[in-house]
């Protein structure tokens, strides 16, 4: 079982950076997630994410960085439009790929040309790489502490049950409680690699498209010089559960076809659980009683709904049913972060 680290300890933040320094495990909170971290230096420690996580070794990772002066160590330049980006909103839940300095992190960059750089706002990350740095670990790679293409943890109890299997020597999470964004971070791409050479949005987060050109001007279009990026495959943040994800009219044709069906079989427990804005009365078949059907409500505010996405998702493939069916979310920029995660967890069904 992994070892439990309390964040607000500062001994065991000195334990946590004690092990980095050592090439050793150590799952850290964020905003976002919580991350799998490995001192991003050294490709040996690195391998041991990849090792743990099942993940594929060219799947690059995300280095998270004490400030933008740490990202140095791993940039070879600071593209402008990385540079306001930083200064704008780090730290903070954004992610940039800029040009990799040659002979370091290319482990983590999945053997790119490029890196992703993050420097995260959560209190004890932020603790954890300042202490990292002064055992001159200047970043840690943290993909989301869990299985390969399962769902992202935002507790630490999470990480635990992901890793159980992993002894405290192997692994240490320390405790930072309940992740504020819950969703992972917005990625652009200032590389200049991109179709047009303009900055590219890889993966949508809490902070926005139109927040992000506020800042740098039009996004580009990925295009096929794009550099692959964390959480970007087709299929990804899935349950074991198969996840369905349908319009509101569509959510309700289908209760209804399949309400009289769990309402006459005498089956114990949910066979189905529904994760929707609107209410299980508003979707369910008028004149017929409700199924053992497992129901949570959605926020209808999407950065509520992100904070809570992982969690609710956990919460409801933990009893056991075979199906999920969430309620696609607005088709509005605040929502893209969530749609996304929810678009990519179906696709893994």
């Amino acid at each position: 079982m992994p070892l439990l680290l309390n964040g607000q300890d500062d001994a065991a933040l000195a334990e946590a950076a004690r092990r980095w320094a050592a090439g050793e495990l150590v799952a850290l909170p964020t905003e976002t997630v919580y991350g799998l971290g490995a001192r991003a230096d050294d490709d040996a420690a690195v391998a041991k994410i990849f090792a743990a996580k099942g993940r594929p070794s060219d799947h690059p990772l995300i280095v998270h960085v004490a400030d933008a002066s740490a990202a140095a160590t791993f940039a070879a330049e600071i593209p402008p439009a990385a540079h306001k980006l930083m200064a704008a909103f780090w730290p903070g839940p954004l992610t940039v790929i800029v040009p990799r300095r040659l002979g370091v992190g290319t482990a983590a960059a999945g053997g790119q040309d490029t890196i992703g750089l993050r420097c995260p706002a959560h209190p004890v990350a932020h603790a954890l790489l300042q202490r990292a740095a002064q055992a001159g670990v200047m970043g840690i790679a943290a993909p989301s502490a869990n299985r390969f293409g399962r769902i992202s943890p935002t507790r630490a109890a999470h990480v635990v049950e992901e890793f159980a299997d992993l002894s405290d020597a192997a692994l240490a999470v320390v405790d930072g409680g309940a992740c504020d964004v819950g969703i992972e971070s917005s990625i652009v791409d200032c590389s200049g690699l991109s179709q047009g050479g303009r900055a590219v949005l890889l993966r949508p987060g809490v902070l926005t498209r139109e927040a992000i050109e506020a800042v740098i001007g039009p996004l580009g279009e990925r295009g096929g010089h794009s550099p692959r990026a964390s959480g970007t495959l087709e299929a990804h943040y899935a349950p074991r559960a198969k996840l369905r994800l349908m319009p509101t009219e569509a959510l309700r044709s289908a209760l209804a076809v399949l309400g009289p069906e769990l309402t006459n079989a005498q089956r114990t427990g949910n066979t189905l659980a529904v994760y929707s804005r609107s209410s299980l009365s508003a979707l369910w078949p008028e004149g017929v009683r409700h199924g053992p059907i497992a129901h949570r409500a959605m926020p209808s505010q999407p950065r509520l709904a992100a904070h809570e996405l992982f969690a609710a998702l956990r919460e409801l493939d933990a009893t056991g049913v075979p199906l999920i069916w969430v309620e696609t979310p607005p088709d509005t920029p605040e929502w893209e972060g969530v749609r996304d995660r929810l678009q990519r967890a179906a696709a893994a069904g």
